[in-house]
């Protein structure tokens, strides 16, 4: 069994308790506009490329062996459909220019990244975090990697839009721990038009894990001109209380992903939007807060 991943963080402090390793899985059905890891919406391999940093001197696209780089007006174009991820293009680059995105990794391979951290999870009561991209887009491997942390004591959680059906959500919550669920809108009509998908499903997946006694933390990314008026601070306090969840981490919009979109090529809507200081979120904070969450940012 293999799944395409695109990063494994260890020692992260911030997907989860204690010490944690973090494994992102690579493709996302949701197009959100702010996504600061837009490498992992598409789920086949893809190539950054700075182009600052290339010479032009061609030989990524002489030295690949399934001919799948070339260049068109001065721009790198990346095919990946013949792509067997030998990595020649990288290793060859004399200025360093690309990097790889996306490794398809057997499941063996990837437990034993996460078990060479045991001793701090323990000491940390940390864990494991599954991520993305969106997890439940290669659930099979999703569930079977959660469980085969379970079976060697491993704290799981889970990073998600909860984009899915009810069977595929099910199956990879069975061996989660802790529930960190993604909120981009309270209204289904503006989910839809930023998003491209509907909210509909996802809130009946939130509703499926508190039922299980799942944690369940909401986050909620902050985006100026999307939702980050006081209005819709107060309706996501119902929304969550409506869904009986009471714990919120706030994501204020930050900039932090531009260059890869350059590297991708691909045109970044926000990038004149400021990002959001801890100044500007006092009051939209305090409105979860005065409503009895707990909140945190």
């Amino acid at each position: 069994m293999k799944a395409n991943i695109f990063n494994i963080q260890r020692f992260s402090i911030h997907d989860g308790p204690g010490i944690r390793t973090v494994v992102f899985f690579k493709g996302c059905p949701l197009r959100c506009p702010w996504c600061s890891n837009p490498e992992s919406q598409h789920r086949p391999t893809q190539i950054l490329w700075d182009k600052k940093k290339c010479f032009y001197g061609h030989l990524c696209e002489v030295k690949c062996p399934a001919g799948c780089l070339n260049f068109e007006n001065n721009n790198l174009v990346f095919s990946a459909d013949n792509c067997t991820g030998c990595k020649s293009c990288i290793t060859q680059c004399p200025g360093k220019a690309l990097t790889f995105v996306g490794n398809m990794m057997e499941l063996d391979e990837v437990m034993e990244e996460v078990l060479k951290d045991m001793d701090f999870y323990q000491e940390s009561k940390g864990g494991v975090t599954l991520s993305g991209g969106e997890v439940l887009v290669q659930p099979d491997f999703a569930a079977a990697l959660l469980k085969k942390c379970k079976e060697n004591g491993i704290h799981t959680a889970l990073e998600t839009t909860a984009f899915s059906t009810p069977l595929v959500f099910s199956k990879v919550l069975a061996n989660t721990d802790l529930l960190m669920l993604d909120i981009k809108h309270y209204n289904d009509r503006e989910h839809i038009k930023y998003t491209g998908v509907s909210n509909q499903s996802i809130l009946e997946n939130l509703d499926f894990a508190v039922t299980m006694k799942v944690p369940v933390v909401a986050r909620i990314p902050v985006i100026p001109s999307v939702n980050n008026t006081i209005q819709d601070a107060k309706e996501f306090v119902k929304l969550l209380k409506e869904h009986r969840v009471d714990t919120v981490n706030l994501l204020p919009f930050h900039q932090f992903g531009e260059k890869k979109y350059e590297e991708l090529q691909v045109p970044y809507q926000l990038k004149d939007v400021k990002a959001l200081r801890p100044e500007d979120m006092t009051e939209y904070y305090n409105v979860f807060k005065n409503a009895g969450l707990n909140v945190s940012m």
